[in-house]
């Protein structure tokens, strides 16, 4: 099985990283690798927000009321349905999931997760691959901070 991560990123960083997540996957990463360090500690607090254990577990729950298996421990749920299994560890800052394909995940977790946060970011604990889960809305606001011109 695969191992993944997913992170709600705060909207402001989301818009300023969405087309720099390689900036963004090596940071997670970095915070992985040395979480002692308390600058590292602070830059994650700040740029991820919460999520709601017990309202993740109950929308899952209620989601799936007849239509899939769901069990559920204290911070944990696993997801199986139509041969898709998903297993879940939820914590404060960061969901971590065990599943065959990313594709499972696609089926059974993400459109759970898009109604509680705009701006996932998932990465591949085993291999480099990283990005969004659903796309910044307003790129709109994300342009307007930047100013090109030419003087010809």
């Amino acid at each position: 099985m695969n191992t993944y991560s997913i992170y709600p990123i705060k909207k402001e960083f989301a818009r300023r990283y969405y087309y720099r997540s390689d900036i963004l996957y090596r940071f997670l990463k970095q915070y992985h690798e040395n979480n002692k360090n308390q600058v590292i500690n602070d830059q994650f607090k700040e740029i991820t927000c919460f999520f709601s254990t017990k309202e993740l577990n109950t929308k899952i729950k209620s989601l799936y009321n007849n239509k899939a298996i769901v069990k559920d421990g204290n911070n944990s749920v696993e997801i199986e349905q139509d041969n898709h299994y998903i297993s879940l560890h939820i914590s404060e800052k960061q969901i971590d999931f065990r599943c065959d394909m990313l594709q499972d995940a696609e089926v059974l977790l993400f459109p759970i997760l898009k109604l509680f946060h705009p701006s996932l970011f998932v990465l591949d604990n085993n291999y480099n691959n990283y990005g969004w889960i659903s796309p910044v809305t307003k790129l709109k606001d994300h342009l307007s901070e930047q100013v090109l011109y030419s003087t010809l």
